[in-house]
């Protein structure tokens, strides 16, 4: 989830560290936006503006403002390195079986040390302000965040082999990256939801399996929220026999399942992996996370232009459990 996008979910992180009882009676002051914090989560009421770290994929590194020229932007690996990125646009595909596949050395279980090494908000910190651009808000979120520096996460990944290719084990590695970056147990449940283009029909239809992973996923966690995961877009390129570089863009929403009344978050986010073959036992990855404001809620929406506000780049270093 949240795979993640600082300044996009609100709540996430007030909902999963309270206890359910403050989660419930918990309301918004008058006028005020709770810490934007996509994947971020916060260990109490008080300590929700100071405390977070990172919960989709990911911890932060050291926040900067920059705006230098666009690299290789026609490449995916140059998507890693450029400081202004381009919002992808959606991918419509029809079928069934759509997924977003891996090179096959990645099927697996896999042993995971996640460490982010840099982060920078390349249209200004005012962007992580939340739907308002609160520059209060902002400024004591880039601050965690920066508190995260270069602390080692550790985790456990799984890819599965289908007849399609080799697909993310969604299920088992969205309860994995949350509770892993919370420090404790914060998931009660993940699932599969059936969507056009990627449903438990068609692919038992052409040969699939009930494990086989779908792309839609529904969250509910032990707090009272929910969170629905959808892939707008995914691409991949191979620029080497080691080497790969993937996509993917998620759109997700972010709703409270009790009694509160407050709207649902939408965020934007896309996953940019680069996988480099060490040994048959042994993975090094590139992540970067890059979070896009939303046209449904977030003020400055017009001023980004579709560019990304916030870049979090990890470094993964997996190793092969079987």
């Amino acid at each position: 989830m949240w795979k993640t996008q600082l300044g996009s979910i609100f709540w996430i992180a007030l909902m999963l560290l309270m206890s359910t009882d403050e989660a419930c009676s918990w309301q918004p002051s008058a006028g005020r936006t709770p810490i934007p914090a996509s994947m971020l989560i916060a260990s109490s009421r008080r300590q929700f503006m100071s405390r977070s770290a990172i919960l989709s994929i990911a911890t932060a590194t050291g926040f900067g403002s920059s705006a230098h020229a666009v690299v290789g932007q026609n490449s995916l690996a140059g998507r890693l390195e450029q400081d202004i990125l381009q919002q992808q646009p959606p991918l419509v595909v029809n079928g069934g079986v759509d997924n977003f596949f891996y090179p096959s050395y990645m099927a697996g279980t896999w042993d995971v040390t996640q460490t982010l090494v840099k982060a920078s908000t390349p249209l200004g910190k005012i962007y992580l302000g939340g739907p308002n651009g609160d520059a209060s808000i902002a400024e004591k979120t880039t601050a965690e965040s920066i508190s995260k520096l270069n602390v080692p996460v550790h985790l456990q990944l799984r890819f599965l082999p289908t007849k399609w290719g080799v697909a993310e084990d969604r299920l088992f590695n969205t309860r994995q990256r949350l509770d892993s970056f919370a420090g404790r147990s914060v998931v009660s449940n993940v699932s599969y939801n059936d969507v056009g283009a990627s449903n438990r029909a068609k692919v038992l239809a052409l040969g699939g399996s009930e494990n086989d992973p779908l792309q839609t996923t529904f969250i509910r966690f032990k707090g009272p929220a929910a969170q629905k995961t959808f892939i707008t877009a995914h691409t991949e390129e191979q620029s080497s026999d080691t080497t790969w570089t993937g996509s993917e863009s998620q759109r997700s929403i972010f709703a409270l399942t009790n009694e509160n009344t407050a709207p649902p978050i939408f965020t934007d986010t896309e996953s940019i992996w680069q996988f480099t073959k060490v040994s048959d036992k042994q993975v090094r990855a590139r992540l970067r996370i890059a979070s896009y404001l939303n046209a449904q809620q977030d003020k400055l929406y017009f001023e980004a232009r579709n560019r990304a506000v916030s870049l979090l780049d990890y470094t993964l270093d997996m190793k092969r459990l079987e």
